[in-house]
Formats: structure tokens, C-alpha cells, sequence
């Protein structure tokens, strides 16, 4: 994904939300102060693969979610998914997170040698500056919805979850498998509703882009308001 692909759909993803683009701009800067270039290829193990993609949504405590993820020969997750994974046993190769929940983690993984792709936005900055410092800057991928910049990149994506799964896809990922994914999660407030109404619509993008049915998406494509998306 390039960002002059990804612009046109970013600059709706602001008008929809009302996010301010200097904002996101900032933080990127940010962000890019406090860290260096990562090296993609320590991520390497991604290209040729069978990606797990998990979600940090309730169905990824469930068996068959769980075993999916076991089956994979990679797992990218998105925030606390990273956490049920870990208790359950399952290994996570690579991390990716605005730093809402569980800065501990990221701590950790980083730590331990496990990359974790770290993304600055227009309303995170104080998380980016208490959270980023502390981390191993080999093992931190620092991403941006706004124009890449420095070492600062930018693969297309909205929320932790798509964003896990365009990280894959520009590495080269050879399937993608989706576990943990809850777009009707009723618990969730109208924001992050909207929010997992624009996973659905990116990842529609991203099978589109790849030729590949992805089957998270099955029984939903009828509705999904692509008319935002680039698909020609």
C-alpha cells in the first residue's frame, strides 16, 4: 500500500469521524522522535505465510478461534488479543497497537525481542511520549494513518485489527486468517462501532486488493458500504 492509495480513503475515514489530520500529523512527529527506522526484515517470517490476524474481540476465547490462531505459521495481533493468546499459550510474532490498553505488554515484547508496530494518532501523543521511551527501539514499528515520514511508516489501515492485517499483506503474507474478529459486538459504545464498521469496509479493500475471500467477511459483503474504497 502506497499513500497516495491510502490518502483518498484516510481523508474520508476524517471527514466521518470529524479527527483533525494536523493532529495525527503531530503525534506522527512524535513518534518519530522517539524512534529509528525498523528493519522490516526482522518480520521476515510473515512473507510466504499463513497469518493469523487476531482481534482482541470475545469470540477469540473460544476454541476453535484459539486453535485456528495454533494452525498459523505466523501470528500478528492486534492489542489485548496479544494477552488471550499468551494465556492460552499461543505465541504472538508481532504486535500492533495504538497503546489504549496494555502498555506492559508492549514493554514486555519488546523486551523479549518480539516486534510490536506502535501507532501514533491525533489523540494518543501522552501515551506515545509515557510509553515509547521505555521500549527496545529495534523491536518498535512506528506507523502512521497521516503521510509517512522519517522512520515513521505507513501501510494502510484504521483500527489495531485492519491495520494488523495490511502490515501482513505489504510483507507479503500468502493468506491471511482471521480469529477474534467481532464486528457485532454489542457490548462496544457507538464510537467503536463506527470504528469496527470501517475494519469491515478496509478489509473488504484489502481482499479486493489481494484476491482473496476472506472468510471473517462471509454472510456481510451484501452490506458493507464500500463506496469510499478505491475497488476499480
Amino acid at each position: 500500500m502506497q499513500f497516495d492509495e491510502w490518502e483518498p480513503v484516510y481523508e474520508t475515514i476524517l471527514e466521518s469521524f470529524g479527527f483533525d489530520r494536523t493532529a495525527d500529523e503531530r503525534a506522527r512527529d512524535v513518534l518519530a522522535s522517539q524512534t529509528t527506522a525498523f528493519d522490516l526484515e526482522t518480520l521476515s517470517s510473515i512473507r510466504g505465510a499463513t497469518v493469523a490476524v487476531a482481534g482482541a474481540g470475545p469470540s477469540l476465547e473460544s476454541g476453535a478461534a484459539l486453535e485456528r490462531a495454533r494452525e498459523a505459521d505466523v501470528v500478528v495481533a492486534a492489542s489485548t488479543a496479544v494477552d488471550v493468546l499468551e494465556r492460552h499459550d499461543v505465541s504472538v510474532d508481532c504486535m500492533v497497537t495504538d497503546l489504549d490498553k496494555n502498555p506492559g505488554t508492549v514493554h514486555r515484547l519488546t523486551e523479549t525481542g518480539t516486534p510490536v508496530a506502535v501507532h501514533a494518532h491525533g489523540d494518543n501523543v501522552p501515551a506515545v511520549r509515557a510509553v515509547v521511551p521505555d521500549c527496545v527501539d529495534e523491536f518498535v514499528l512506528p506507523t502512521t494513518q497521516a503521510e509517512p515520514r522519517g522512520p515513521v511508516r505507513n501501510f494502510g489501515g484504521f483500527t489495531d485489527g485492519d491495520r494488523a492485517a495490511f502490515l501482513a499483506d505489504h510483507l507479503g503474507a500468502a493468506r491471511l486468517a482471521f480469529v477474534g474478529w467481532d464486528f457485532d459486538d454489542p457490548s462496544v459504545d457507538a464510537m467503536k462501532a463506527q470504528k469496527l464498521e470501517w475494519a469491515e469496509r478496509l478489509l473488504y479493500w484489502l481482499e479486493c486488493r489481494r484476491d482473496e475471500r476472506f472468510a471473517v467477511l462471509d454472510g456481510r459483503r451484501d452490506g458493507i458500504d464500500a463506496a469510499a474504497l478505491p475497488l476499480e
